[in-house]
This record gives structure tokens, sequence and C-alpha cells, in this order.
């Protein structure tokens, strides 16, 4: 696709908008990224088990279904996206669903639900990710 039919899909934007972002960004790093942006990560086992990770302290499975995984970093105004998936790369994960969002009581912690598709509490392995 052309860039010219690309930008031609959406208004340009006003001066205004511009100014305002121009005086609200941080500076980006050589790679695009803020300076104090991070990406910090855990792949967990359906049993609770940490098999890597990024910044990740601990992975603990709680009871059928429920994980906490605690990081390095305070991750109140994070965000938390969580997949099912094993934690190797032989097999196929079976189906189902997650739910992930802060850990009370841990501003470190993540609280991860697992589910089989039709809703009902399930040992899952997952993947999560936090963008900081």
């Amino acid at each position: 696709m052309s860039e010219s039919k690309q930008t031609a899909d959406q208004p340009a934007a006003s001066p205004e908008t511009l100014a305002e972002v121009a005086a609200l960004a941080v500076p980006a790093t050589l790679y695009g990224m803020p300076p104090t942006a991070q990406l910090l990560f855990a792949v967990v086992d359906a049993n609770g088990t940490l098999i890597r990770g990024f910044g990740t302290v601990s992975a603990t499975r709680l009871g059928v279904g429920t994980y906490q995984v605690v990081f390095s970093h305070d991750l109140t105004r994070s965000v938390y996206i969580g997949t099912l998936g094993l934690p190797g790369s032989v097999g196929a994960s079976p189906s189902g669903e997650i739910a992930v969002v802060g850990r009370a009581g841990v501003p470190n912690g993540v609280f991860v639900q697992t589910f089989t598709s039709a809703g009902a509490p399930a040992d899952r392995a997952f993947h999560l990710a936090i963008a900081s």
C-alpha cells in the first residue's frame, strides 16, 4: 500500500494536538521507547512452576486455576497481558481462557486465573507479559 493511501485513510492531526503531544511526550530512546519503559514477562507451567522470565521473582499456584506471579517492580500502573500456552516448543496447549489483574495487597504481583473453554477453573500453563 502506498504511503499516500495510508495517510488518506485518516484525517491529519491538528496543530493543537501536535503541540499537546510534543509537550507531554517522554523523550524516546534510540529504540523508540521512553527511557523509563520496561517489559517484564513470565512463563508459568500449569503446576505454578516458573519456567522462565525477565524481572520475575516467583510464581505460585494458589489453587485450581489460580496463580500469583511476583515481579521485581511495582506494577500498579502497568498493563497485564496473559495468554494460555505451553512453556516449551512441543505439543498443543489445551483450549481455555485466562484472566489477569493486579494482585490485591501485592503491588509487584499479578493474579492470574485460568479456565476451561466452558468457564470452569482449570490448571493451565500460561505466558504473562507486563508493560510498565
